[in-house]
């Protein structure tokens, strides 16, 4: 005797998926990652526009032109890299946290080296390595929860 068909329940909530989804209480790494590096972005275009500003002279009391040479292309370094880094960082790709890890490392060898040309704060290098250290964790655990 030929087996009646029933009709398909589409009100069930039946995945149609392998993989499981995740629960709604999870810490979604991947988020945070996007925003810590659209923070960063943020600040970092500030500073390429304000290393821009003494370029241009639009800061009164900065002399551009009468300052050393490797002032002028240290300035003009980051004033580029910093720039390009923050749209890297505000797209969330990986080239742009590249290019930022670039800047920073950048910035905190000429501080040790060359403290004349970029003088930092030990509050400042602080806050570099601290932002270091949180950009390749939170980067690491963004990394993991993909798996």
């Amino acid at each position: 005797m030929p087996r009646k068909l029933q009709p398909l329940d589409l009100s069930r909530d039946v995945p149609d998926r392998i993989e499981e989804k995740p629960s709604r209480n999870v810490v979604r790494w991947t988020a945070i990652l996007t925003w810590f590096m659209r923070a960063i972005a943020a600040v970092w275009i500030l500073k390429g526009l304000w290393a821009w500003a003494i370029i241009i002279g639009a800061v009164p009391g900065v002399g551009f032109e009468g300052r050393s040479m490797g002032y002028q292309a240290t300035l003009i370094y980051f004033a580029v890299i910093d720039l390009v880094a923050a749209v890297g960082l505000w797209m969330a790709s990986t080239w742009g946290g590249v290019l930022w890890l670039l800047a920073v490392m950048s910035q905190l060898i000429l501080a040790a080296f060359f403290p004349r040309i970029v003088s930092a704060s030990p509050i400042v290098l602080s806050a570099l390595l601290g932002m270091i250290v949180i950009y390749l964790v939170v980067s690491w655990l963004s990394a993991r929860e993909e798996q």
